[in-house]
């Protein structure tokens, strides 16, 4: 209210002598905006003891001397308690006026401006397609129960594995995945006097799936797998053939969900599919082996089983570290009258870019076959391994 008060009288008083000033550029002007002070000019003009030119320094004069008088109580300071302070200038003895140059008149755009050059404009089709593989070469040393259902003998070998896969995603709602896995190792034993070479991994093994998706991460599927082998299987000191190739040759078609897998910030990866509706497809070449894969011969001209029932598989990678990687799969199926369940797991260990270590656990439970005295229905397969590897 004080600093009000003070403002309103300074206006009225430069009000009358706003028409006609004689210098606007006066720098006095400055103390009717701040703090009020008892200058001492202010005092010599008004009382006669000093004389200024300046018609405009005459009105704020006036105006603060009438403060001064009328409202003392409004003065917050004194000049030289401003000059002992260092808040007052004396080196400004002239107005600062600012130096305005002219600069020549911008040329007129015109009025019709030039074409752009043409721009070729490059589209590249998208890519729904994605290829990749992986293969390796190892050495190991293998385990085989006695009652493997496609022979072996525990011993050292070596094992080569290729894996291709092309998977089709339109970035929309419909997925095809293809994945061809083909595995190979032969073994030699010196107690072995019958077999130069037996194998002990072999494997042809195709997954097709077809998916459109439901809702985020369910898919409505249709899979297919089909396996079989290369070689035939035999046992140490022992000319019978266990199995080969086209014996057995499964063939499983399954329709369902599929549940695509991410967890811990997309180190867990995989696929779980579901099929309540499943239709397996057995067929043995050799006949004197249907009867250890379940086939009844009918007249010496059946080779196949057809039956109906349920599958689950499951594909999932777990990256632990930058080291160890544990990769599995589950494959379970049953016709409520036969029951097969299958768990592959391979614990990898990248000792350098080309060199890695893998540790092979593969227990399973096929029902169809005579149960062990010890193990029953139950089957396991282990080895160790150290070799070169690649991806691409």
């Amino acid at each position: 209210m004080k600093r009000l008060s003070f403002f309103v009288a300074a206006m009225m008083t430069l009000s009358a002598h706003a028409a006609n000033p004689t210098n606007p550029y006066s720098g006095n002007y400055y103390r009717l905006f701040t703090p009020l002070t008892f200058y001492h000019s202010v005092a010599q003009s008004q009382l006669g003891l000093q004389d200024s030119q300046d018609e405009m320094e005459n009105c704020v004069s006036s105006a603060l001397m009438h403060v001064y008088m009328k409202r003392p109580d409004l003065v917050s300071a004194t000049e030289s308690d401003m000059q002992e302070s260092g808040q007052l200038r004396d080196d400004l003895s002239a107005p600062i006026k600012q130096q305005v140059s002219i600069v020549k008149e911008t040329a007129p755009e015109p009025e019709m401006l030039p074409e752009a050059d043409p721009v070729e404009v490059l589209v590249e089709k998208p890519k729904f397609w994605t290829r990749k593989g992986d293969g390796y070469v190892q050495f190991m040393q293998n385990y085989v129960s006695d009652n493997w259902y496609k022979g072996g003998e525990s011993n050292y070998a070596a094992v080569a594995q290729v894996v291709l896969e092309a998977n089709y995603d339109n970035k929309q709602r419909f997925k095809w995945d293809n994945k061809l896995e083909m595995k190979l190792g032969f073994q030699t034993s010196p107690s072995d006097t019958v077999n130069k070479f037996k194998t002990n991994e072999d494997l042809i093994r195709l997954t097709s799936k077809v998916g459109l998706q439901a809702i985020n991460r369910w898919y409505y599927t249709l899979q297919v797998q089909a396996w079989t082998q290369f070689y035939h299987g035999l046992k140490a000191n022992n000319t019978k053939v266990f199995s080969d190739f086209m014996s057995p040759f499964n063939l499983n078609a399954g329709l369902g969900m599929d549940y695509k897998v991410e967890a811990f910030n997309k180190r867990l990866t995989g696929t779980v599919n579901m099929s309540p509706i499943a239709v397996n497809y057995l067929y043995v070449d050799r006949a004197d082996l249907a009867k250890s894969f379940g086939v009844k011969l009918e007249d010496g001209h059946t080779h196949s089983l057809v039956d109906f029932g349920s599958q689950l598989t499951a594909n999932v990678e777990w990256k632990m570290n930058d080291v160890v990687t544990w990769k599995s799969r589950l494959y379970a199926y049953t016709s409520y009258h036969r029951a097969l369940l299958e768990w592959e797991n391979t614990f990898e260990l990248r000792v350098s870019k080309y060199i890695t270590a893998n540790l092979f656990v593969f227990p399973r439970l096929d029902d169809s076959n005579n149960p062990d005295d010890e193990l029953g229905y139950w089957q396991f397969k282990e080895y160790s391994s150290l070799g070169f590897s690649y991806t691409f």
